[in-house]
């Protein structure tokens, strides 16, 4: 059956087209942007038509070549994996036509294809990271996702944005060291590179290798817990995030963050399984870091007046929420963590969308010099607004939403103690961010303009990902119900 072979195809059409880019010889223009959204619109068919197949059958793997699974690469198609896919694609449609305009004005015209190329790449590596179900592959996807994370940030090629690639690059070099480490421990006790041979033999050894396997999964977890900027390990994000063009700066906490995180939600439960995870201790580990990020990476954002810079200690904390579900080790909390892996995606996206427009019209960065520009920027304020009431968790939004679900898990798990953690997050959440729109809609000054106006297509595009916050937020059994379903690959594989 064709269906059987999407995985693939989708991420051979962002291949196939990162390839062909350099090849274009005319200006920079409208025929390209409409080839660009054409491959990103069959991508998307795709991968819709990929969740229904999944959803309305199940599961599967999928192996390359004629060998037998577990030798050969092979992905893991399931639920999330595909609903992930989906959301990957839809955000990178609509910042990228919010990117068309925007960039005109942040890099240089000659390197335009360049940096379309290097989306392509990353998106490639996204989505392969999403659905492999090897840690061989999982690490060569990770590789090439850090270049190209780097490369975007680098490509504006001023000062501060190299100063901050050139931390990101060495951060994320120690982090790929330690993850490949962690793997070949893995393998050294197992003997496989497949994520579900893995699962079956360590389930039969683990208490023979009780130290490797702990070693391993540091290691694993000090790595993707650097390129996720999990606290301490953040200090390479905000400076990436506020000197990175604002395209790059949403990809990036909208995208890329999360598909590292997703990588250790495959590693805990789908490697190593979640009786071991509990019974070493990681599970109480992460705890640890996640209320540290939550709390640490908001009270740092409290004194940031870049607003970019705020925006990106915000993502630090938000981080905390997931390594809160995920630590929790138990379904309801897996299924809360990954729920806010979508709900954030949004949000903060539409934060960052919106926050970038503010700066292409005004040319300001300083939150304490926004006073009225909610009259002079309606949409824009409306889409930061919404933003800015998922983050604090007001019903109506899928923060909102994302915050019930945590609060339910830690209940469950027996760590009522955590509710104070999640409200007390929330609260500094208010503290940094109700501010600025309380300031944009109440008070009037007179503002410079930088611009005359803001291009549509930047309107549009931040709009409907602030739409989709809401959607998510009063619709979130559309989402909630499909992750149910694919917990049950990571938990009991």
């Amino acid at each position: 059956m064709i269906s059987y072979h999407f995985p693939v195809f989708i991420l051979m059409l962002l291949l196939g087209f990162a390839v062909v880019i350099p090849l274009h010889r005319k200006p920079f223009g409208k025929s390209f942007v409409v080839k660009m959204f054409s491959v990103l619109g069959l991508a998307f068919i795709l991968a819709f038509a990929e969740l229904l197949v999944v959803i309305y059958g199940e599961a599967y793997s999928y192996t390359f070549g004629s060998y037998q699974g577990g030798i050969g690469i092979e992905f893991l198609v399931d639920e999330f994996s595909a609903l992930m896919t989906l959301v990957v694609i839809t955000l990178s449609i609509l910042i990228l036509a919010y990117s068309v305009k925007d960039l005109e004005h942040e890099i240089a015209s000659s390197k335009m294809y360049s940096y379309y190329t290097l989306v392509f790449l990353m998106l490639f590596s996204i989505i392969g990271m999403i659905f492999t179900n090897d840690i061989f592959n999982l690490y060569v996807f990770v590789e090439a996702l850090s270049i190209t994370s780097v490369a975007i940030i680098a490509i504006k090629n001023k000062k501060d944005t190299l100063m901050a690639s050139m931390k990101y690059l060495l951060m994320g070099a120690i982090g790929s060291v330690t993850v490949l480490m962690g793997f070949a421990l893995i393998y050294m006790v197992t003997g496989h590179l497949n994520m579900s041979l893995i699962f079956a033999e360590i389930n039969e050894v683990w208490e023979q290798y009780p130290i490797n396997i702990l070693l391993a999964m540091g290691f694993i977890l000090t790595g993707f817990g650097i390129k996720a900027a999990i606290f301490p390990l953040h200090n390479w994000l905000p400076d990436a995030h506020s000197s990175a063009p604002t395209p790059s700066s949403a990809l990036l906490s909208g995208l890329v963050v999360k598909a590292y995180v997703f990588s250790i939600a495959k590693m805990m439960y789908r490697v190593i399984g979640q009786e071991i995870t509990i019974n070493i201790g990681i599970s109480d580990y992460i705890l640890v870091f996640a209320v540290l990020s939550m709390v640490m990476g908001s009270l740092f954002a409290l004194s940031q007046t870049d607003i970019k810079r705020r925006l990106a200690y915000s993502s630090v904390a938000q981080i905390g929420y997931i390594f809160l579900g995920l630590g929790l080790g138990t379904e309801l909390g897996l299924s809360a963590a990954l729920f806010h892996v979508i709900s954030h995606a949004f949000m903060k996206s539409a934060l960052f969308l919106s926050a970038g427009s503010i700066i292409y019209y005004t040319g300001n960065r300083n939150v304490r010099k926004m006073d009225g520009i909610g009259y002079k920027m309606p949409i824009t304020m409306a889409v930061f607004t919404i933003g800015v009431l998922g983050m604090i968790g007001i019903p109506g939004t899928s923060g909102f939403m994302s915050k019930w679900y945590l609060g339910l898990a830690v209940l469950d798990g027996g760590h009522p103690e955590l509710l104070i953690v999640i409200l007390l997050s929330s609260f500094l959440n208010a503290l940094y961010y109700l501010p600025v729109v309380v300031s944009a809609f109440l008070r009037e000054t007179p503002l410079e303009m930088h611009r005359s106006s803001l291009p549509q297509s930047m309107k549009i595009s931040m709009a409907v990902v602030g739409l989709g916050s809401v959607v998510i937020g009063f619709y979130p059994s559309m989402i909630m119900n499909i992750i149910e379903a694919a917990v049950s690959t990571f938990i009991g594989i």
